[in-house]
């Protein structure tokens, strides 16, 4: 590698691979130029109602048998001011849609509602896919649910998140399951499920044993798969048919900063992709895995991201050494959501995991005011004891061997 290695980042990637990668897609598709009698591709594809652009793969989703995009849409911004975006995926196939009830203060939703006000003849081909963002009860996902419908310019949708963000498997009550029984009843949802980023694996063992739950969106990553725990979890899920969405694909920013940064993005960037790339691609080979989730706020990341999940080239076993040897090497810069723990150390915090979380969306993902207006609605008295809570014991039994009381520290300077 060459000594200006270190000034990579993604946009860097992407412009030393991005058309490349696209074009060895393209040449890998059945999509090629023919100047036979009928015409172009393009007009061909036309001609026989399909798109003149390679289409995703689609799997299965659990036991609903539904066909679901292995790419899904995350629109957890404002897509009020960037349509092109939701043309640019339904030109790759990428028709697993993916909001929630806060997301962008509801610009989001209210961006694919102008969507398809403009063209109502879409909505058919999508799945789509929002969360009751901080309901709590079942009146609240009521009043939720219509403000969605509303803004998205829909009768229905295809999965629902009756919960955002499952933390204790007690609140899958039998007051839920009926529910979730009426609204389908209803037409309002066909699915419903929920998300999860904290004591997951007993979210999803929990799950998987109330016979009411269609699918599970739950962090999973190339750190996050080599959890014994999840691995049971998942396996639990998959037998019981319960779909499983996988998001924060990429388990952390991509910038490069260390040596082991360095190794990992020069590996794969000498194969003939990016290391987001490479990421995407691990979690995807595990076929109980339906979809990958991934924010994609513009063209070159979708383009990035579609290049990814076209390309049928597998990992070697090399290649997921080289994850895994990176895993271990920056586990301290990572939480895996293991809120139990944090909880039992320190009962006094107990929104830790969460608090590391919205560091996340403020540091590796941009999201600054997001992570501020999450940050206040931890509960005052908690907030007050940030900064004098000894996280020593947090600190000892955390799997990751992550500074908490620094990052706490580091919370209340940048989100408070």
């Amino acid at each position: 590698m060459n000594k200006n290695h270190n000034k990579f980042d993604r946009r860097n990637f992407l412009k030393s691979i991005g058309a490349a990668g696209l074009g060895s897609v393209f040449a890998a598709s059945s999509i090629r130029a023919d100047e036979s009698k009928s015409g172009s591709t393009k007009e061909k594809a036309k001609e026989e109602g399909k798109s003149e652009f390679p289409q995703v793969p689609t799997r299965k989703l659990g036991k609903t048998g539904i066909d679901v995009s292995t790419l899904s849409f995350g629109a957890m911004f404002n897509v009020m001011d960037n349509q092109i975006i939701l043309r640019n995926c339904l030109k790759w196939g990428v028709t697993y849609w993916d909001t929630a009830y806060g997301y962008a203060g509801g610009r989001s939703e209210q961006g694919i509602g102008q969507y398809l006000k403009k063209n109502p003849d879409i909505r058919k081909k999508l799945f789509i896919v929002t969360k009751a963002s901080g309901a709590n009860t079942n009146s609240q996902r009521d009043k939720r649910l219509q403000t969605s419908l509303e803004r998205m310019n829909t009768d229905y949708v295809d999965m629902y998140y009756g919960i955002h963000g499952l933390d204790d498997p007690d609140q899958l009550t039998n007051e839920l399951r009926d529910w979730v029984k009426n609204a389908k009843k209803e037409g309002l949802i066909r699915y419903f499920g929920f998300s999860t980023h904290e004591n997951m694996a007993n979210c999803l063992k929990a799950a998987a044993k109330t016979g009411w739950i269609d699918a599970i969106m739950t962090s999973y990553n190339f750190r996050v798969m080599q959890n014994s725990e999840m691995k049971e979890a998942v396996q639990t899920c998959h037998k019981a048919g319960v779909g499983l969405i996988a998001m924060k694909t990429q388990a952390g920013e991509q910038k490069i900063r260390s040596d082991e940064d360095k190794k990992l993005a020069g590996h794969f960037l000498e194969k003939g992709y990016t290391e987001g790339q490479a990421k995407i691609k691990a979690v995807l080979e595990d076929e109980r895995i339906s979809s990958a989730c991934v924010g994609m706020r513009s063209i070159n990341i979708l383009t990035e991201n579609v290049a990814a999940v076209l390309d049928k080239t597998k990992l070697t076993a090399k290649d997921k050494k080289v994850l895994d040897t990176y895993a271990a090497a920056t586990c301290s810069g990572y939480c895996m959501g293991c809120s139990q723990i944090c909880k039992q150390a320190v009962p006094q915090v107990p929104h830790v995991a969460k608090i590391m979380r919205y560091l996340m969306y403020n540091n590796s993902y941009g999201e600054h005011e997001r992570a501020k207006k999450l940050f206040a609605q931890i509960p005052a008295n908690v907030r007050s004891k940030l900064l004098t809570t000894d996280y020593s014991a947090a600190e000892t039994c955390c799997p990751q061997n992550m500074p908490i009381g620094q990052l706490m520290n580091e919370a209340v300077r940048k989100l408070a």
